[in-house]
């Protein structure tokens, strides 16, 4: 699909897209617990289908009904203490690294055979992980040279491990999760190097707000599961999934670059990492309003313009792109740290940012761990997603304010995440054809 943006002034309210991070962690918690879990407010990006997709081929049941997601996993193949085998029992992740991660240490519970795959770039991304940790939890696995398809059989079984945290917390969630499952006690997870805390703390929130076993946090450099509490019950549970810091970046930069516009369905308290790009805004001088579940922001005053800002992304990597796009429109030169944590998503995001932005005459310099953007006049261009659903959303942002149309390719990258962004930017007043 091509996506055809005009220079465009924004005005209006709208509302953050269903954060994958909490839906996700939603569906593998369901999993996880033992009977009935409802759902409000579920995600419908690509991203969220695969961990639907996930927990019905391990043996769950759920509907949709009224925007309210049910899902009962009494009869879960990882609940089942029956010896009966399921043949060609497999799992796909479509494109989804939180998936792949999260999923795998938790289906590895079953007595299965399961063949867990995935499409496009992740089939690209390594998973040497699985193939030094899995196997120290009494799990064999069979990678394809540390990549998908992995072939595992379980079960699972907790033990005292120590894990390389620097590449992604995903793979740690999925540990926990599934140590939570198996009643772990008195074992320990040791992290060295932990990236991205704020998202293993959203995992212990989810945790908790479904009734699992949550670890003791020692400072997070290991997570301790003593005896836990014998809290079943066969109640069901209710859970809102949060509106979503990571895309209603794009919609707050996008207020600050081209209008004065309202974005509702934010929790200013969420334990998101993206809800730093706050922080970015008010750097560069953009006027923010905060108020119970809404943000107001826009452009700075006549005559201000925007600045230069500095900002660590290390624990929020997939604020990159809406911070690129930012940086375009401000004086002076952006410096954004943690350029390290770019190179595993669906892009090497780094490379990308730098080679699409400099068509729309934007500079992008790399020096180690360090991206430094030098604000200018943004051009007309014709840019590609490069199927990277947040390098579509950056351009097309960018584009709101360029000398001339923007021409994005494969546009259609943005359902990954946020599958309603075109028509969400649009109604606040952004000139787009599809």
């Amino acid at each position: 699909m091509i996506v055809t943006i005009q220079p465009s002034i924004l005005s209006g309210t709208t509302h953050a897209p269903a954060s994958k991070s909490s839906m996700q962690r939603a569906c593998a918690a369901a999993l996880v617990r033992k009977g009935i879990s409802i759902i409000h407010n579920p995600g419908t990006s690509n991203d969220d289908k695969a961990a639907l997709a996930i927990i019905k081929e391990m043996g769950c049941e759920w509907s949709i009904e009224n925007a309210v997601l049910t899902i009962d996993s009494t009869n879960a193949f990882i609940h089942s203490t029956s010896n009966i085998q399921h043949s060609a029992l497999g799992i796909n992740c479509g494109e989804s690294g939180l998936s792949i991660r999260m999923f795998t240490p938790i289906v590895a519970l079953s007595k299965n055979k399961i063949t867990i795959n995935g499409e496009g770039s992740l089939l690209k991304r390594p998973m040497d992980f699985f193939d030094e940790i899995l196997p120290q939890l009494n799990v064999t696995v069979h990678s394809n040279q540390g990549k998908l398809p992995l072939l595992i059989t379980g079960p699972l079984e907790p033990k005292n491990i120590e894990i390389d945290g620097s590449l992604s917390s995903q793979f740690l969630t999925g540990l926990l999760m599934a140590y939570a499952a198996a009643e772990a006690t008195d074992v320990s997870i040791k992290v060295i190097d932990l990236k991205s805390k704020p998202y293993v703390d959203l995992t212990l929130k989810v945790m908790q707000d479904f009734g699992l076993h949550v670890p003791e946090n020692n400072n997070y450099e290991s997570f301790t599961f003593h005896q836990a509490i014998n809290s079943t019950t066969n109640q069901p549970i209710s859970y809102t999934v949060e509106g979503d810091w990571s895309g209603a970046a794009f919609l707050l930069v996008a207020g600050a670059i081209a209008g004065n516009i309202v974005v509702k369905g934010l929790d200013v308290n969420s334990t998101q990492a993206d809800k730093k790009i706050l922080e970015a805004l008010q750097d560069c001088g953009a006027m923010i309003s905060i108020r119970d579940n809404e943000i107001e922001i826009s452009s700075p005053p006549l005559g201000a313009g925007a600045k230069g800002f500095h900002f660590n992304a290390t624990d929020c990597p997939d604020l990159f792109p809406p911070l690129v796009a930012l940086a375009a429109y401000c004086n002076g030169t952006t410096v954004i740290e943690g350029v390290s944590r770019l190179a595993h998503k669906e892009s090497n995001r780094a490379l990308t940012l730098q080679e699409e932005f400099a068509k729309m005459g934007v500079s992008i310099e790399l020096q180690g761990d360090l991206m430094m953007i030098k604000g200018s006049l943004v051009k007309a261009a014709s840019v590609h997603s490069r199927h990277d659903h947040r390098i579509a959303m950056a351009c097309a942002i960018a584009a709101l304010k360029a000398e001339g149309k923007t021409i994005i390719e494969e546009a259609e990258a943005i359902n990954k995440s946020y599958p309603d962004f075109y028509e969400h930017i649009k109604s606040l007043g952004a000139s787009v054809s599809l």
